[in-house]
């Protein structure tokens, strides 16, 4: 049913499977929203500075961040920015 990073994760629980299955159709859009954003901006993104591009929620787009992590579509470009809760964030490309 589910194959990560192709599909989204989730943990053992039934809330989790159930926002995984919700997600599933919608995963692989995002993806590519991200990776478009990211080629949009330039020196890179941390998914906060990603998700105010695309006027999407952070929950949404974060996750996106970890399966392109995995697919071998980003790397970390070893820069990091000041997230909006004030913490240091990776800067994506």
């Amino acid at each position: 049913l589910f194959s990560y990073p192709t599909s989204p994760g989730f943990k053992r629980t039934e809330t989790s499977l159930a926002a995984a299955k919700d997600m599933k159709p919608k995963a692989e859009t995002l993806r590519t929203k991200v990776l478009a954003a990211l080629r949009a901006l330039p020196g890179g993104a941390t998914a906060d500075e990603t998700a105010d591009h695309l006027d999407l929620d952070i929950l949404t787009v974060r996750p996106r961040f970890s399966e392109l992590r995995a697919l071998g579509k980003i790397r970390d470009s070893g820069k990091r920015r000041l997230n909006a809760s004030g913490k240091r964030a990776v800067v994506w490309e």
